[in-house]
């Protein structure tokens, strides 16, 4: 049975496809191109939370993507079996595709976590900047499936493409920005997004911008939400990041309500029992069935019905959320030993950035620091802002190991490239 959810505008790609009929659907296409794509393998050497191989529970970045695109679907069915009077059997939102933008939401976050992203926005601030989510746009529409004298992509769906833009305001739009931006020379992209409409008369703000999401891409945002607000703390407390002494402590001052009071009693209840993971779990299906559906009017709703529903979560399980998050900063994200842990991995990619650019941005030199095939890029670009894109391309595709082991042949005398050979 036809979904009329979706139409052709939704289907359309970004360049014309020569592939034939094909068994699979366009969004499950978009979802099997990202699966067996070398940029999504790479996430499983990547941080989450903790580095990658510490210890053999904690989520990489790899599992935490499949964890959202889980969440995801499950949000697609729920809404589908209890949305009655705005869901129906053939008009319904897809959950491959929301699967396809979960599993690929995380695809341009760098090594070393959010301090490596913005290590390389700072770094990369002349140069139009970084942002995890804008690279992510950059991997599907320019560098998947790349070769020398050809920038593929991904070659997306118009309604996937859109899924994955959690921002839509450019580097430009802003004053010096720390994050939530797509780079300015990818405004093409938003054009297609939007087709022919003038969206910058009804967005004229970055705020509006970066509020205007498709259903999808909502489902995604609360999906990932769910995910690291829940499960960081499982990891955290299962690496002993998060005790009931630390909790308590931590209870006693901050000056707290009583719901949040509530929270972190019950949390401590769990770890003492010993059935914490299990009570998380519990929690993801809590938040999962708090999802409802909103109708709305917008100025794309002749093109499309991505943008008819907002996805509403109740207050109190925004809350709840906000504080899972809230313990997972205060007494994870700000120790010292992850402090430690992230001043490291920024010094590396400081390092490896200053001396790419010095070689290949400010001046072509004839040592080959980086490999053939991004060497030759690199030497044939003219630009130097986009040879510095290139630089930043290499370094944020690495995963945390392979950025360690750059490092060390560029810059630790004792280490034997040898041994990378071998």
């Amino acid at each position: 049975m036809k979904n009329t959810f979706y139409n052709d505008f939704d289907f359309e790609r970004l360049k014309t496809s020569s592939r034939g009929d094909d068994y699979r659907t366009p969004f499950q296409i978009d979802r099997d191109r990202i699966i067996h794509s070398s940029e999504f393998r790479r996430l499983q050497g990547k941080t989450q939370v903790f580095l990658p191989g510490e210890y053999d529970f904690y989520r990489t970045r790899l599992t935490h993507s499949i964890e959202v695109a889980q969440i995801g679907r499950s949000i697609c069915n729920y809404l589908c079996a209890t949305e009655k009077s705005l869901m129906s059997e053939d008009y319904f939102i897809d959950p491959d595709l929301v699967e396809a933008v979960c599993l690929a939401h995380d695809l341009g976050h760098p090594p070393f976590g959010h301090a490596g992203e913005r290590t390389l926005n700072r770094l990369m601030k002349k140069y139009g900047g970084f942002e995890g989510n804008g690279q992510t746009l950059r991997l599907v529409t320019e560098i998947f499936y790349r070769r020398e004298d050809q920038h593929r992509g991904l070659n997306p769906s118009r309604a996937f493409l859109d899924g994955i833009l959690k921002y839509k305001a450019t580097f430009g739009d802003f004053k010096n920005p720390d994050n939530h931006f797509v780079y300015d020379e990818d405004k093409k992209y938003l054009d297609f997004v939007f087709g022919k409409t003038k969206y910058r008369t009804p967005l004229k703000t970055t705020n509006k911008l970066n509020d205007f999401k498709s259903i999808e891409c909502q489902i995604m945002d609360w999906a990932d939400d769910t995910a690291y607000a829940i499960n960081d703390l499982v990891d955290s407390i299962s690496g002993g990041f998060i005790t009931i002494a630390k909790l308590s402590q931590w209870q006693t001052e901050k000056d707290l309500t009583d719901f949040q009071k509530n929270i972190i009693d019950e949390i401590i209840g769990w770890i003492k029992k010993g059935n914490y993971k299990a009570q998380f779990g519990a929690q993801i299906g809590s938040f999962v069935r708090a999802c409802k559906l909103q109708q709305r009017k917008t100025f794309m709703d002749k093109l499309t019905n991505r943008y008819k529903y907002d996805l509403v979560i109740p207050e109190e399980t925004l809350k709840r959320a906000k504080i899972y998050k809230q313990i997972s900063v205060d007494l994870v994200f700000r120790s010292s030993a992850l402090h430690q842990i992230e001043f490291k991995g920024n010094s590396m990619i400081e390092n490896i950035f200053n001396l790419f650019e010095k070689h290949y941005v400010t001046a072509l030199g004839n040592t080959k620091l980086l490999p053939d095939f991004n060497d030759k890029l690199v030497r044939k670009e003219k630009n130097k802002r986009m040879r510095a894109r290139m630089i930043c391309d290499y370094i944020s595709g690495s995963t945390d190991s392979y950025a360690i082991r750059m490092y060390r042949r560029l810059f630790d005398i004792e280490y034997s490239a040898l041994t990378d050979l071998a």
